[in-house]
């Protein structure tokens, strides 16, 4: 009893209806997880020289895709959850019963952002960087989504900070983790609660990519590598504690093979990006660019430092200069 004092209970339902229309907290979670990622990349992009609004010009383009690949992903490395014998195919679109994979947000939601990057004439290293603490604090508010679901989690502990796990049934009696709801909180197992642990170690790698751009004023996308760096480590072992079902190759986790060679990937980009000098002037890359509704300062400026144009008024000012010039003026 005493044991059961000091753990963790798990909330009894992961979902409420208002009328017909259900409310997810998986759901609600990622959508407070995304307005937090812009609303931090827009004020770290503004600081870096960005203009206000670019960055919710660009997520227009990174979230779609990332939910996309997010989802993707999980499909393809957990497909024998929605395939094969007595399974619903269909129930692979079904993205609000949970199930986004990391890997592949992150890709297809580079993919996204590198467009509209492109379509604003922003270097995509310079956006990742303004992005990055954002996207894994992102991160850390969707495990509370794991969290409501009573999903991501790791084998059984006596510890006090072990989450306790409740049988969840639906109106009509049958068992439903996800839709259903603990009418006894006897917990039927109290166990490792890996989702908390990665929240946490989420908020730490945020804290230090934030001191470390502040230190070393880091760019070129080294911010960002230095986040997925210190997420995959974190993942890496977390993974190794998980005990849901998971797609497994030579017996070990995927995931666990996915961090590995992505953390060493960004590791060996985060030191050859160290040759390309400091932190980028983002709004001198500017100047070279168009972009809609804004001056192009660079371009402009060069055009007034043009002596001719084509009506010849700044001809003659240069011709009026140039006769006033000392060496213009004969001796009397």
């Amino acid at each position: 009893m005493d044991a059961l004092l000091a753990t963790i209970p798990s909330p009894d339902r992961g979902v409420w209806y208002l009328g017909p229309l259900p409310l997810r907290a998986y759901a609600l979670c990622i959508i407070a997880g995304i307005i937090v990622a812009i609303w931090w990349g827009e004020r770290r992009w503004v600081e870096r020289g960005g203009i206000k609004g670019e960055v919710t010009d660009i997520a227009v383009w990174a979230v779609p895709f990332g939910l996309v690949g997010g989802r993707l992903y999980h499909v393809i490395t957990d497909n024998q959850k929605y395939f094969g014998p007595g399974k619903n195919p269909l129930a692979a679109l079904e993205i609000w019963n949970g199930g986004l994979g990391i890997w592949g947000a992150i890709a297809l939601g580079a993919v996204g952002a590198w467009i509209g990057c492109r379509r604003k004439g922003i270097p995509l290293p310079a956006m990742a960087d303004a992005l990055a603490p954002g996207i894994v604090v992102a991160q850390a508010i969707g495990r509370l989504g794991n969290y409501f679901n009573q999903e991501l989690y790791g084998g059984d502990t006596t510890l006090p900070w072990g989450l306790e796990i409740y049988r969840r049934v639906t109106p009509e009696g049958r068992e439903d983790a996800l839709a259903g709801i603990a009418i006894d909180h006897t917990p039927i197992q109290v166990v490792h609660p890996t989702f908390l642990y990665e929240l946490l170690w989420n908020l730490g790698v945020a804290l230090l990519i934030v001191w470390a751009d502040r230190k070393f004023r880091l760019g070129h996308g080294r911010v960002f590598a230095l986040y997925v760096a210190g997420y995959t480590a974190g993942r890496f072992w977390i993974e190794l504690m998980r005990t849901d079902e998971a797609t497994l190759i030579l017996g070990t986790r995927v995931n666990v093979f996915v961090s590995a060679l992505v953390f060493f990937g960004a590791i060996a980009y985060f030191v050859i990006a160290r040759s390309r000098g400091e932190r980028e002037d983002v709004a001198a890359l500017r100047g070279t660019t168009e972009v809609p509704g804004e001056p192009q300062v660079a371009a402009e400026e060069a055009a007034e430092d043009k002596s001719v144009t084509e009506d010849g008024s700044e001809g003659d000012v240069a011709e009026k200069d140039k006769k006033n010039s000392p060496e213009s003026v004969k001796p009397e």
